[in-house]
Parts: structure tokens; sequence; C-alpha cells
């Protein structure tokens, strides 16, 4: 995942009008644990949720989300076979059972997963979910009518890279096979020890061949969660969920399905989502919001009110907004420069322009300061608060650039996005004191994602970002330093151009191991060699800041997705 408004439909209104978020673990306000919010007695079933929205939940098709954990709202209606722990916080970013037995069984390499679907699981039309459906459901994710969902498994399952889906090509993937109605077994071409963690992607939620209308299935896609959809207008403007009531809370440990009925309202401006969240009136008072965050000057008025500061919910996504160098573009191909800029930095005044400590963590690592990533703490150039401006002239005068440099720095116009020129200017600023002239180059959102994920004509340095698709080191440092995913005649994520042998041959090994704890070690390692390269300045973390009702209870916020999960959630 690549910019905010892309996380944010990744996601599926998990996050972002951000994208999504990073860091310490994610919390609900005061660190409220399962009780939660909207008063002090235990959560009851009953009522209706009201979700307030800015995007529209389109696609509502499990094989066109692009969902990281199941998604968000598509969690309460199509199960997976891993899905996240919801829990608050580190504990959150773990991958357990779901409709399967246990997160799968691997093979000594890694290279073939074995999975095993619980016993009474059924559809909202009481039918049994089998493990034919499940293949069935990830086959036509591949089509070409019903793309927009994860790309992994082409590149990942055995003979999958020009397989066109069930219409097409009813022979279907022989790389999943399925011995018996409850056993799934899935060949990849090498080893994958996250493949847990991809199967809680929405492409593996069970669709029943005989029930599947192409293109049309998203008006009306067969429930295996706790709610079925009775009503979706306009493409997801407006989604009304009912209890699906074949569901049976013993075999699903995760969603907790409090509400009888769940309103999801889209297309709303962020700042009505706000108000009407604050003022929490009629059906307001159990409405909360999957995708809008508050502004800083909205968190003044908040936190000068001790009410609505109770209801504010504060959680972390795996995120970092970064510099990036292209090390082809001189002067950038200098190490030296590079490492001056990293040391010239003033993330303060970077963190203030992108809404204050409370909306942003700095960052010096690439990795987010989360556990399941990886996360080790160091500072290769330390800048201090404001930036080491001497530090950096020392080193340009060593690079030759003994009269200081000047350079331009390209970035988005859009004042909304964490690339815009509010960061731009607070890094024009701090580079300024250490003798390097910052010329801006803003350019339309088009424009800028046209030009920065260009293998051929990406810019000598920019601001970019990066969120992982699900909280572990791989898709977080793969996409951006392993050199055989660079791409040179499209989309290309690689920015710093990297291509070492080593660290190709340390992303392998570490995708061969299934232990997350020894995994995420090894990353928190690589992460360190990568950045004495000094091809990324990272700037900060974001943190995310939402309203919601008063009369929401049992709020849980996990560090997997960082907003509040509505599965959990129950109403007065």
């Amino acid at each position: 995942m690549r910019q905010p408004s892309v996380i944010a439909r990744r996601l599926a209104a998990a996050s972002v009008t951000l994208v999504v978020a990073a860091g310490a673990a994610a919390c609900g306000p005061e660190d409220s644990g399962a009780e939660g919010a909207g008063g002090d007695s235990t959560p009851h079933k009953g009522g209706t949720l009201t979700v307030l929205n800015s995007n529209p939940q389109q696609d509502f098709d499990p094989a066109r989300l692009y969902t990281s954990g199941g998604g968000n709202v598509p969690s309460l209606v199509f199960r997976t076979l891993t899905t996240r722990n919801r829990e608050n916080g580190a504990a959150g970013s773990k991958v357990v059972p779901d409709l399967a037995t246990d997160t799968g069984t691997p093979s000594e390499n890694a290279t073939v997963w074995t999975y095993h679907l619980k016993k009474g699981l059924k559809y909202e039309d009481g039918t049994a979910i089998t493990a034919q459906d499940v293949k069935y459901g990830i086959e036509r994710s591949f089509a070409s009518e019903l793309s927009g969902g994860a790309p992994y498994l082409r590149d990942w399952l055995v003979g999958a890279a020009d397989y066109q889906g069930p219409y097409k090509d009813k022979g279907g993937l022989d790389a999943i096979e399925t011995p018996d109605s409850t056993t799934l077994v899935f060949h990849l071409n090498k080893p994958e020890g996250d493949f847990p963690y991809l199967a809680t992607q929405t492409q593996f939620a069970p669709v029943p061949q005989s029930k599947d209308t192409g293109t049309k299935y998203e008006e009306h896609p067969v429930s295996s969660g706790p709610y079925k959809v009775v009503e979706n207008q306009n493409d997801g403007e407006r989604i009304i969920l009912e209890r699906n009531t074949y569901w049976s809370a013993s075999t699903d440990a995760e969603r907790k399905a409090y509400p009888d009925k769940i309103d999801v309202r889209s297309g709303l401006d962020s700042s009505v989502i706000n108000q009407r969240l604050s003022a929490s009136q009629g059906t307001d008072a159990a409405a909360v919001t999957t995708d809008t965050n508050l502004g800083p000057a909205e968190l003044a008025k908040t936190s000068s009110d001790k009410e609505l500061s109770a209801r504010v919910g504060t959680g972390k996504f795996g995120y970092t907004q970064y510099l990036a160098f292209n090390p082809t573009v001189k002067p950038f191909d200098n190490a030296k420069v590079r490492q001056a800029i990293s040391y010239a930095l003033d993330r303060s005044s970077v963190v203030n322009a992108a809404g204050g400590s409370s909306l942003a963590d700095p960052a010096t690592t690439f990795l987010p300061d989360q556990p399941s990533f990886g996360y080790s703490a160091y500072d290769l150039y330390p800048a201090g608060k404001t930036g080491n401006a001497a530090k950096a002239e020392e080193l340009l005068k060593e690079a030759g650039y003994a009269h200081g440099l000047t350079i331009t720095l390209t970035h988005s116009n859009e004042s909304t996005t964490q690339s815009g020129p509010e960061i731009a200017t607070a890094v024009q600023d701090a580079l300024k004191k250490a003798g390097i002239t910052v010329k801006l180059k803003g350019l339309e959102a088009n424009d800028y994602s046209e030009q920065t994920q260009s293998g051929t004509s990406e810019p000598g340095f920019f601001i970019t970002g990066w969120g992982a698709d699900w909280p572990t080191g791989g898709p977080f440092l793969a996409p951006i330093f392993d050199g055989r995913q660079i791409v040179k005649d499209g989309a290309n994520f690689n920015t710093g151009l990297l291509n070492d042998k080593s660290v190709n041959a340390e992303i392998d090994a570490i995708n061969k191991l299934t232990d997350p704890a020894a995994a995420a070690e090894r990353w928190g390692a690589l992460d360190k060699k990568i950045a004495e390269k000094a091809l990324v300045v990272p700037l900060f973390h974001p943190v995310y800041k939402r309203l919601y009702g008063k009369d929401i209870k049992n709020v849980v916020i996990s560090d997997w997705t960082g907003v509040l999960d509505i599965s959990q959630v129950a109403v007065k």
C-alpha cells in the first residue's frame, strides 16, 4: 500500500483519510478495554449501529475488495480462512483462525499450506460452507471482471500467473486441492511464512458457485458472517445489514455481533461526520466512523471538553511517511549527500506540519514502531529535535559541496495528503539551516502518483509513504527494497532502486520462517542494514484520532487496522 488514499480504499474504510496508522500499541480512549466506552454496564445485544463514512463501500464483492484482516464492514459479511485477532493494541496484530481450525499447517519449507474447516459452518440460507466454496471464491478473484483484490495469489500459487478465472477457465486452479469438503491444500511457488496473513484477505471468503451472479454478486453476496446484506444503494453509498440467523458464535470466536442492525451511510463530508458524532443526537448517538479522522482544529476542541475527549479513539497502523531518494539522479548518487539530508531534517517541524504530536509520531526507522513488524529502535543519523545542521554541513563538505547545494523536492499539491505542501515546506525550512536550498515542485494528484511511481522518470527527491497489507515486515520491506520487484515500465515502489543480492537473499530466508517472532527479529535487523545505505529518510508514523457516539460501547482498536473494530461494538 502506498498513499493514504490508496490505503484507505484497500483497508476498506478501516482507516485513512489518512490511510490507516502505525506505532506503539494502539488502544481505545484512555486505554479503554473490553468494556469500552459509552457506559459502565456490560455490552448487550440489540439496537442499530450507524456508520458515518466519507468513502462509499464500493465493490462489495469479496473478490474485488483489497482488505487487510478481512476489512472492517466487509468482515461482518465475509468470513475468511484466518482473520485478525480482535483485541486492543499489539495483541490485535496477531493472525488467528476464522473458518479454519487453525492458522494453517505448513510443509517443512513453507511451500505447501493445509487448512481444515470448522464443523457447523453455514451461509445465510442455511446451506453448509465447503472447502470447494473457498476454492471457488479464490478462483473467481482471478477473473478480469472482478479485479481489484490483492495481487499476491497470482504470484504465489503454482501455475496461477496466467489463470483467467472460472468464467473462462472451467478447469480451475490445480494449485488448490480440496481432497474433501473440509480440507484445502495450497501449493506455492516459493516459501511464504506469511501465508496465514494473506488468508485474511476477502479473496479467501467462500462463495457458492450456484449463487455466483458475476459482477452483480456485490448487490447481494451470500453471507458467511454474522450479518447479511439486505440493501446496497448506489454501489455502497448506503449498505444495510441485518443478522444472519445461521451464523453461530460457537464457530466464531472473533466477532461479537452485538447490534441487530448496521446502517452504513457514506458520501458524507468529513467535517459533517465529526460534527454529527460530536453532537451525538438521535441515531448519531449510536454512530461511529471507520474512515474519518479528527484534524488539529477539531482535536483542540475535543481536548478542552471532557465528555468529548472521552469519546475519541486513538489508533496506530503500520505506515511510514518518508523522503525518498533516486540514487541515479545527481547529487543523490552521493551517499554523503543523502546522509547530510538525514542529519539536517527537523522532525519536530515535520510532525507539526502533519498536525502535531497527537496525529504523528516522529520516525527514525523505516519499519513502523510495532513489535509485529520487527521494530528495533535505531537512529543512524541522529538529528535531535531540530536537526543537526553542523553534521550535515560536514558531510556536504566531504561530498564536494562546501558552499551548499540546491535540490528539488517533488510533492503532491493536495493539502489533504501527508505528501502535500505543508510537509514539503517544513522539509525545505529544515534543510535551509544546513545550507541546502530546496526548490519545491508540486504536482497534481495523478501526475504526482505517475511520476513518483515511475521506474524510468522517478524524481531525485520526493515525499511518499508506505503501509503494510498485514502487520509483518515482509509486505513492508520487500516492495520497497527487494531489487527483483523493481518495475521499469510500470508502477514501481522500490523508490531507491535498490538491488542488493544480500538484501534479496535475506528477504528470501525470512520468508521461509513460519514463526512470526523469529521472522520479526530478522526483519528488524534487515531494516537497520538497509538504513545504512541512506536511501530513505523516515519522517513520521500517522496516528488516528476518531470520534464515536455517546451510546457506543466496547471500543476495540488494534495495531492491525488502527481504527475502531466494528465487529466488537455494542450500542445502548
